[in-house]
């Protein structure tokens, strides 16, 4: 069994080398299971030392011109040739215990697909709260956040990969599919949450909370049109770090 660890990075030079190490801690998990695994970054049109800094810490650099999550997603995986997928945020740390709760879950033999619910690092009250109704929904839907997702690679690939017409919500998207997948196949999908992933409120720091119940409204309003524009989707793509 082969694993394939993928990290999407637009200018993520400040965090992107402490995030690596957590990495390459948790997939000791890994090791213990008689596992190989690899690391690739796929370097989303930086125009920072985030390629630099992944290749200092020992990973496989891809590059992807357009800055779209989805497409940096995408070119990872089709570099990668593991038997299963993991896509990791660039500010997200996940533990031993969150690899060895995902290598169980693919040992037992019956998940295509999961993800994990959430902590945020340093959250003020507010944030707090919608990190807790997330995870309750993330349980309840089996829709797994963009921050830790696991997908066996054949699913994956079958599944269609993460839509390009997105830029926004394209996890939520892609678990629709594979949970059709799923259930077609007699597979379950799966949302730890034993040892959640502990992932960055930077969003939170840098955007007002008006700002994100504006974008909110109009993706309602629009009925999800506004995830099809990089520029309405700004907290993504605007390079604030």
């Amino acid at each position: 069994m082969k694993m394939s660890v993928i990290v999407p990075a637009f200018n993520e030079e400040r965090g992107l080398a402490p995030a690596l190490r957590s990495i390459r801690d948790a997939m000791v998990a890994f090791d213990a299971a008689g596992w190989s695994s690899e690391v690739i970054v796929c370097d989303n049109n930086s125009t920072d030392r985030t390629a630099a800094i992944a290749r200092n810490e020992g990973a496989d650099v891809v590059f992807e011109p357009v800055n779209q999550i989805s497409r940096a997603r995408n070119t990872g995986a089709a570099r990668a040739t593991g038997d299963w997928l993991i896509f990791v945020d660039a500010d997200s740390h996940p533990g031993r215990e969150l690899f060895m709760d995902v290598v169980r879950d693919i040992q037992g033999g019956h998940c295509v697909a999961g993800g994990s619910t959430v902590t945020f690092d340093n959250p003020d009250p507010v944030l707090a709260c919608v990190g807790w109704g997330w995870n309750m929904a993330s349980r309840l839907t089996r829709w797994a956040a963009g921050s830790f997702i696991f997908c066996e690679a054949a699913a994956f690939r079958e599944a269609g990969a993460f839509s390009q017409e997105l830029y926004a919500a394209e996890e939520i998207n892609l678990f629709r599919r594979l949970k059709r997948l799923a259930r077609r196949k007699g597979r379950t999908i799966v949302i730890l949450h034993l040892h959640p992933i502990r992932t960055s409120a930077r969003k939170a720091r840098l955007y007002t909370w008006g700002e994100v119940l504006l974008f909110i409204a109009r993706t309602i309003v629009r009925r999800g049109r506004t995830l099809r524009s990089a520029d309405e989707c700004y907290a993504w793509y605007d390079g604030r770090r």
